[in-house]
């Protein structure tokens, strides 16, 4: 046991990690390309056969008419609530408060396409009609995020979704859908990524969250709004002269994945029981997992738990996380997202690790 290491060395040299699809580094790319022709044709600033094929899958795939490959989707969400913005002749927009494009954008929605955003519901849950109806008239469209990554991925209900998707249509305003991670919770919901996507106007997905591709998103609804989106992409600088090593490696990590999804949410289902089960000072958030994320909240200081999953890490194998946050009032919480690595885990090794876990926390406590 090495000493005077760092979580995340602990995690990263761990034998049994739990977290995630694996490492990310250039196995990513060399395994998506080991069976791809090298005498493709590549995509040429946006167009060409090769992207065309992708765009054409995954509009099929979320039941929009039209889909367009972006770099980021930063780049994409951005470009969705200014199309709305304009067409509606309104620069307000609403969504939660910890929308990714409200915490880690560095306000681009407002610098750059002067969005004017309206916050609704509360940092604690989604979303809700309740909160959408008390939005002024002049909105002129509203994100919902599924899931809500910084709440552990916490999603309404499907009757509330329909609901909401039902109110805008009849008030006239654009219900965009930050899917991330759609993908993620359609066993949960038990229904496909187009039946989800059908209660929304446009759509953006990532290909490299839960799908496990190198980077980018794509952007999906009616033909008008994907070729509006094109054109804000150009003005973007997001139309690189090539981006087929991004929607290469998306299209071989959607087919070995899009069918696991599954399997990694009753993996997420199955591991948050084992820590709702550990010790009374570990809770997750939620208690059950709707998606294949969830969030560990430990009534213990940073400073004092890092040391003990160091050591567990350690002297167990098996990697927990590589990174605790601090949260308001006592404690800390990481984030939890299950990919392929969860099946791989030995049972007893992980069992044990638990176990090891909860007896250095009673240590800690004496």
């Amino acid at each position: 046991m090495r000493l005077n290491v760092t979580l995340t060395e602990a995690y990263n040299n761990a034998p049994y990690p739990m977290i995630g699809h694996g490492k990310r580094n250039v196995h990513v790319l060399k395994e998506a390309f080991e069976s791809i022709d090298g005498d493709v044709d590549s995509d040429i600033y946006g167009s060409g056969a090769i992207i065309e094929q992708f765009q054409n899958k995954l509009a099929q795939l979320l039941g929009k008419p039209a889909a367009v490959f972006f770099p980021s989707g930063t780049m994409a969400q951005q470009i969705a609530l200014r199309i709305w913005s304009d067409a509606a002749g309104s620069k307000k927009v609403a969504y939660h408060p910890l929308c990714h494009l409200e915490i880690h954008e560095q306000d681009g929605l407002k610098k750059l396409h002067h969005l004017e955003p309206i916050l609704l519901a509360d940092t604690t849950r989604p979303v809700l009609l309740s909160d959408v109806l008390g939005m002024p008239d002049d909105v002129a469209c509203l994100l919902i995020e599924l899931p809500q990554r910084e709440i552990g991925g916490q999603l309404p209900d499907y009757d509330e979704l329909e609901a909401i998707s039902a109110h805008c249509r009849e008030k006239g305003i654009k219900l965009h859908l930050d899917g991330a991670r759609l993908f993620e919770i359609t066993p949960y919901y038990g229904r496909s990524a187009a039946e989800i996507c059908s209660l929304f106007d446009s759509v953006y997905v990532s290909v490299y969250k839960g799908l496990g591709g190198i980077a980018g998103a794509v952007l999906a609804g009616e033909y008008d709004f994907a070729e509006e989106s094109k054109v804000w992409k150009r003005r973007h600088g997001g139309d690189l002269i090539s981006l087929y090593p991004y929607f290469l490696s998306a299209d071989y990590y959607l087919e070995r994945r899009l069918p696991r999804m599954a399997e990694y949410y009753e993996g997420a289902v199955a591991l948050a029981a084992l820590y709702n089960d550990c010790h009374s000072a570990i809770r997750t958030v939620p208690q059950v997992p709707v998606s294949n994320m969830f969030h560990v909240h430990i009534n213990r200081p940073k400073e004092e738990l890092e040391p003990v999953l160091i050591e567990v890490t350690q002297q167990s194998g098996v990697g927990f996380t590589h990174v605790l946050r601090p949260k308001e009032g006592v404690g800390c919480y990481f984030e939890v997202s299950i990919g392929d690595r969860y099946a791989e885990l030995p049972q007893e090794k992980t069992r044990e690790a638990f176990r090891q876990l909860a007896g250095r926390l009673d240590s800690v406590d004496r």
